[in-house]
């Protein structure tokens, strides 16, 4: 991976992440920081998927990859958000 190839993955790892935060429902109580993060793993993840089906270089937009992302995302937004701050 090049340098452009890996700020590309962290720009659109900050979308993702700000797009599960938007699919799961009701007030996430989690930094917009860790949300983020969240979407670059999830990115990173769907990625991986992805080339595991084999659905990861398509014709046009990757829909299936890019539906995986976010379905990665929410997850880890729901999954953290229902985890973070029990202990304060």
């Amino acid at each position: 991976m090049e340098i452009t190839g890996f700020f590309t993955a962290i720009i659109i790892g900050l979308i993702i992440g700000a797009l599960g935060r938007l699919v799961v429902p009701g007030r996430q109580r989690i930094p917009i920081l860790l949300t983020l993060a969240i979407g670059v793993v999830a990115a990173l993840l769907g990625t991986l998927v992805a080339g595991l089906l084999g659905v990861d270089d398509t014709r046009g937009i990757d829909w299936i990859e890019l539906f995986i992302q976010i379905a990665f995302a929410a997850v880890g937004v729901s999954v953290l958000a229902g985890t973070y701050g029990r202990g304060r």
